[in-house]
């Protein structure tokens, strides 16, 4: 116990924000060589980061954008776009001519012809108010299944960006699990040498004269 209240009330002096930021770097009698080895692990940390981020962002950008690519390349060439003609009524919407009715679809029932020559059925999202008979275009996919079109190039730079960006989140989250590993460590090895020296201390300040 009073090892550890000691170790508490010696790790660091008190100072200004700016000086307890550097103060691993300043001689002094109670900085110890794992605080030396702290503060250099911490400045090639930061260096690490500074200099990994960038590159990690242009690396999962780069192969991002050429995944997305290439599944826009194959979603374009299995998928296509061939019109369907409603067997129900679309329902109504509440408000006609509003920015929401421009904006709802309703699944109906729809019939089509895949690229295989097969009448099929399936449910579509159509616009509000569309008659049974009238006709709409719809994707279909390689085994006639109604799907999405294919990437987009607006898709595409969204997904690419979003992958840089993630990779830029990471590498900082990663130094600072690095760092805080790392001073985890070197505390645990700061315990064990203050008890060390309690165990060769203790005895001359607990015997009696």
């Amino acid at each position: 116990m009073v090892a550890r209240e000691i170790r508490r009330n010696s790790r660091r002096p008190p100072e200004s924000t700016s000086g307890a930021l550097l103060w691993r770097w300043r001689r002094n009698p109670l900085r110890r060589r794992t605080d030396v080895v702290e503060a250099w692990i911490a400045l090639g940390l930061l260096l690490a980061v500074t200099a990994a981020t960038p590159a990690a962002m242009f690396l999962v950008g780069d192969a991002a954008y050429r995944h997305h690519r290439q599944t826009a390349r194959h979603e374009a060439a299995v998928r296509h776009h061939i019109p369907a003609v409603l067997v129900h009524d679309a329902p109504r919407h509440p408000e006609p001519g509003s920015p929401e009715a421009k904006m709802t679809r309703y699944p109906v029932t729809v019939r089509f012809t895949d690229p295989h020559g097969h009448t099929r059925t399936a449910r579509a999202d159509v616009e509000p108010a569309l008659r049974a008979g009238d006709e709409i275009r719809v994707w279909v996919g390689e085994e006639g299944q109604i799907t999405e079109p294919p990437l987009s190039a607006e898709q595409i730079r969204n997904r690419t960006m979003g992958a840089a960006m993630a990779a830029a989140l990471a590498v900082p989250v990663i130094g600072v699990a690095a760092y805080g590993c790392a001073a985890r460590r070197l505390e645990r090895r700061n315990l064990a040498q203050w008890d060390t020296a309690w165990a060769r201390t203790a005895p001359r300040w607990t015997t009696s004269p």
